[in-house]
Order: structure tokens, then C-alpha cells, then sequence
């Protein structure tokens, strides 16, 4: 691979990393009895799609330290795509969530792969709940064995506690904010540590720091990082209400039905007036939304003018990343690619 950033080719690698990898640990896995045949199809169908950015944040970390292409390196970036797979699958578990990539999620595949069995809807959760946790088991032991030498992965070893503690927190946060009274610090919060740490700032470090990268420029990362990963997050609470789902490939009443804390309903809870809040207390949170339903609290987001403020704080939070980029020394590649990277993550329709 040259220096110039070809997203396509390295997602390409990437691609083809993970479902070598995968479908060889799916294939022993169901070697194990012929029942847990649809289990092992979700291990495959979870990385069967994404942008793979969190893995370019991870190479780009490793490049901006001053090392060279390496297939080891896209091995080792490739485990943070199954972080996020794993996050994904346990993600839509709890959120009960229809659609990923245009296709049932992990747990409604697997009710109707079980469609006769006695519980199939309790059996395909727990199952669900499971793959995830195996796809979590698989980014670490995909990581450990992708060939770059040991001094390196054990150097980077510490911060796989970090990233999946700092993941877990988010989710906790998360589910026990849902339902509670909308926050717009207490969303960012979530936000930081459910999505912004794992999908950029953490893949960063963890390849500066297997490149050998010191102090100053994993600082450097940090403050990169932070800022764009909320900002990644702002944009997917903006696409998930008012989002295509044929290019999103997710359901659009996810967020209004769940009563999550997105900082795009706490900004127009805090910007609405008193009818206003009555008329979104009777949607939010409603099992039956439907079309009408969502319209309606699309409205009043709009004539209250709340897009316009995440689209603002997603605007504030690119430019301090850009900001954060420019101070660094690090190679012209580097920061053209980390540039672009800022962009893919924040002006997209999925």
C-alpha cells in the first residue's frame, strides 16, 4: 500500500481479514453440534458489513508514529472492527432494534432460525447475547495472534482493559439513563464513553502505541479523537431520526421508541415549551410509534430548531479536531488521511 489513503483498498484488507478469520472460528465453532449452525451464521453476518473506520483510525495511529505499512498492523487494526461487532450485536439486543445494514438484527435472525422451538424468543435473546460476547473474545485473540512481535502487543495490552471497561460504562450509562428526564451533558456523557472512546480515540492509541508512540502525540491523539468520536456519535443521532433507512439500513423510530438519551432529544426537550412536552411525553417511548407518531416529533425538533444545534456542536467538534490534528508532528500522509477520516466520519448518509 502506497501513502495515499485509499479508503476502498484498505477496506478491501480489512474485509478480507475478518471473514478469513471469522469464518474459520465460525466454522469450528459449529463443528461443535449441528444446532448451533444459525448461531455461527450471526458470528459471520456481524462482520459482513461496515465502514471500517474504526480499524483506518487504528493504522493511521500506527502510520502517524512514523511505522510503515504492514499486513501484521491491518491484523491487529482489524480486532477493533470485532470490538465494534460485538458492540453492535449487544447494542441491538438491548435496544431491541429491527435493522442493521437493511437486514434483521443478530436476535431477530435467530428467533426465526428457531421458529419451532418452544421459547424461541427468549432462546434467540440469550443466544444474541452470547454471540456477542464470543465476537469480544474474538478481537482479542484476533489482536494477539496478527503477527506484529510480542514487545509490541504487550505494550498495547493494557489499553484493551481501558477501551473495554470505558465501552461497557457507556452502555451501563445508557440503559440507566433511558426513560430518565432528557440531559443534554448527561448524553455527551453517554456518548463519550459509549461510542466517541472505542471508534476513534482508543483505536488511535492502541496503534501509537504499538508503533511506539510517546507521551506528547498520544495527547495528541486524545485531543483529536475525543472531539471527532462525539462528533461521529451527534451525526448517527441526527441520521437515525432523520435518516434515509435505505442508506442507514436502521429503523427510524429506534431512538423516539427507546426513549434514549440522544443529545438531539434532550436538546428539544430543553428548548420546549410546556405543550410541546406534553405532546412528546405521550410519543416518546411508545411501543405502537408509528409513522404519524415519528412525524410528529420530527416537527417539533424542527420548529424548535434542534437539528440546527447538533448540527452546530457536530461543526464545533470537527474543527477542534482539525485543530488538535494540525498541532502535531507527524507525517503529511498521516494527517491528510486523519483529515479525510474526519470527514467520512461526519458528513455521511449512513
Amino acid at each position: 500500500m502506497t501513502d495515499r489513503w485509499d479508503p476502498g483498498t484498505f477496506k478491501h484488507r480489512v474485509d478480507a481479514v475478518l471473514r478469513r478469520f471469522v469464518a474459520e472460528e465460525a466454522g469450528l465453532f459449529a463443528a461443535v453440534d449441528p444446532l448451533l449452525g444459525p448461531v455461527a451464521e450471526q458470528l459471520e453476518a456481524a462482520v459482513a458489513d461496515g465502514k471500517r473506520l474504526r480499524a483506518a483510525f487504528c493504522y493511521w495511529g500506527w502510520r502517524a508514529a512514523g511505522q510503515p505499512d504492514s499486513d501484521a498492523l491491518v491484523r491487529a487494526a482489524a480486532s477493533m472492527e470485532l470490538v465494534h461487532a460485538a458492540a453492535v450485536v449487544h447494542d441491538d439486543l438491548i435496544d431491541d432494534s429491527p435493522l442493521r445494514h437493511g437486514r434483521p438484527t443478530a436476535h431477530l435472525a435467530l428467533r426465526a432460525a428457531l421458529r419451532d422451538h418452544p421459547d424461541a424468543d427468549g432462546t434467540a435473546r440469550w443466544l444474541a447475547m452470547l454471540v456477542g460476547d464470543l465476537l469480544m473474545s474474538l478481537a482479542g485473540q484476533s489482536f494477539a495472534t496478527c503477527g506484529l512481535p510480542a514487545a509490541y502487543l504487550a505494550r498495547a495490552r493494557p489499553l484493551w482493559s481501558v477501551l473495554a471497561r470505558e465501552l461497557i460504562a457507556g452502555e451501563c450509562l445508557e440503559i440507566l439513563r433511558t426513560g430518565a428526564g432528557p440531559d443534554t451533558q448527561t448524553s455527551l456523557k453517554v456518548i463519550r464513553y459509549k461510542t466517541a472512546k472505542y471508534t476513534v480515540e482508543q483505536p488511535l492509541l492502541i496503534g501509537g502505541v504499538l508503533a511506539g508512540a510517546g507521551g506528547r502525540l498520544r495527547e495528541g491523539y486524545s485531543a483529536y479523537g475525543l472531539p471527532l468520536g462525539e462528533a461521529f456519535q451527534l451525526r448517527d443521532d441526527l441520521l437515525g431520526l432523520f435518516g434515509a433507512p435505505e442508506h442507514t439500513g436502521k429503523a427510524n423510530t429506534d431512538d423516539v421508541r427507546g426513549r434514549r438519551p440522544t443529545a438531539l432529544l434532550a436538546e428539544t426537550w430543553r428548548l420546549a415549551r410546556a405543550a410541546d412536552r406534553e405532546r412528546l411525553a405521550t410519543l416518546l417511548g411508545s411501543d405502537d410509534l408509528d409513522a404519524d407518531g415519528l412525524d410528529a416529533v420530527r416537527e417539533v425538533m424542527c420548529r424548535l430548531g434542534a437539528p440546527e444545534r447538533i448540527e452546530a456542536m457536530i461543526g464545533v467538534r470537527v474543527t477542534e479536531a482539525l485543530d488538535a490534528l494540525r498541532a502535531l508532528d507527524v507525517p503529511a500522509p498521516a494527517t491528510t488521511a486523519l483529515t479525510a477520516l474526519a470527514h467520512s466520519a461526519t458528513v455521511r448518509l449512513s
